[in-house]
């Protein structure tokens, strides 16, 4: 199944009812900005939405499960920029538990850490989105390649289209 039929299907299942969006990467690393300019976006196309949460967790995403704690979401998505092999550009559906091989993490926790705490702590199903990045450790500054920021646009497009349409039974 592709990864935008797999998150439509799990932002339309009648047990997730708090969502939270949790872009992470480094703003000042070009590619690997992905998914805070994916939290970004959502931020203000989804601002009146009660049952979800957009975050921008820059290089730090642990820093909000607070937020997430005091939200009581049942369902958190983690969009990053990541190396996985593929085409730039490629967005895919990650088993988290996976990650901890994963190159191109700039975060302070590891991703499979982060998702385990969430998990264990929180109880909420978690799952990873990935976009896969142009090239590491781009020029300080750099902004998003042009076939990233079209994954970018994709993942805001389909994510947005499931609230705007009301094809979401919590919304």
């Amino acid at each position: 199944m592709s990864w935008n039929n797999t998150l439509k299907k799990t932002l339309t299942n009648k047990s997730v009812q708090r969502i939270v969006i949790l872009g992470m990467g480094n703003e000042l690393d070009g590619d690997d900005a992905a998914g805070i300019q994916v939290a970004r976006r959502l931020q203000m196309a989804l601002a009146g939405c009660e049952h979800m949460l957009v975050i921008d967790g820059g290089n730090a995403p642990e820093s909000y499960t607070g937020k997430i704690r005091q939200f009581a979401a049942d369902f958190v998505l983690l969009v990053d920029g990541a190396d996985m092999g593929e085409t730039p550009g490629t967005v895919a559906w990650l088993d988290w538990e996976e990650t901890d091989g994963l190159s191109g993490s700039t975060h302070t926790l590891p991703l499979h850490v982060l998702s385990n705490y969430l998990v264990m702590e929180f109880g909420c199903q978690v799952a990873l989105l990935g976009i896969q990045i142009q090239q590491l450790n781009m020029t300080l500054g750099d902004p998003l390649s042009p076939r990233v920021a079209a994954a970018v646009e994709d993942v805001v497009s389909v994510i947005y289209r499931q609230f705007e349409r009301g094809e979401s039974d919590i919304f």
